[in-house]
């Protein structure tokens, strides 16, 4: 399969938005934990399924983003899974090191609580040890 090719099944499945995106959310294959929500395209999708490297779009960047290029934190796609109108993936992963770019383990480390946003992981890499910066 051609990493630009999407196989038919899912192709059917998929009706990208208007931007030609998808939603997809990164979920620890073991455990259950959530770890972060990105988007896709064809190409990534295409190329995740082809490589088994979760593979998104950048909106950001307009450029194809292989999770952990730059930190080494990568996630190998373990399953994939398409919500009921096919306009939300649950890709089940097994994540190496942190996924959040802010160092850590999952992007979800703030919680509404008592009338605040209180931070409830901390940090477990500097974000400079993973990026260079």
């Amino acid at each position: 399969m051609s990493a630009a090719i999407l196989p038919a099944g899912i192709a059917e499945a998929v009706p990208f938005d208007r931007d030609g995106l998808v939603a997809a959310i990164a979920q620890q294959h073991d455990s259950g934990e959530v770890l972060m929500l990105a988007w896709m395209n064809r190409e990534s999708l295409a190329e995740t399924l082809a490589t088994g490297e979760v593979c998104y779009w950048s909106r950001s960047r307009q450029r194809l983003w292989r999770k952990g290029e730059t930190s080494g934190q990568r996630q190998r796609l373990v399953e994939l899974r398409v919500d009921c109108d096919g306009d939300t993936l649950l890709l089940l992963v097994d994540q190496s090191g942190v996924a959040c770019h802010t160092g850590r383990r999952n992007c979800f480390f703030r919680a509404w609580r008592e009338g605040r946003l209180e931070t409830i992981a901390e940090v477990l890499v500097d974000p400079k040890t993973l990026y260079g910066f």
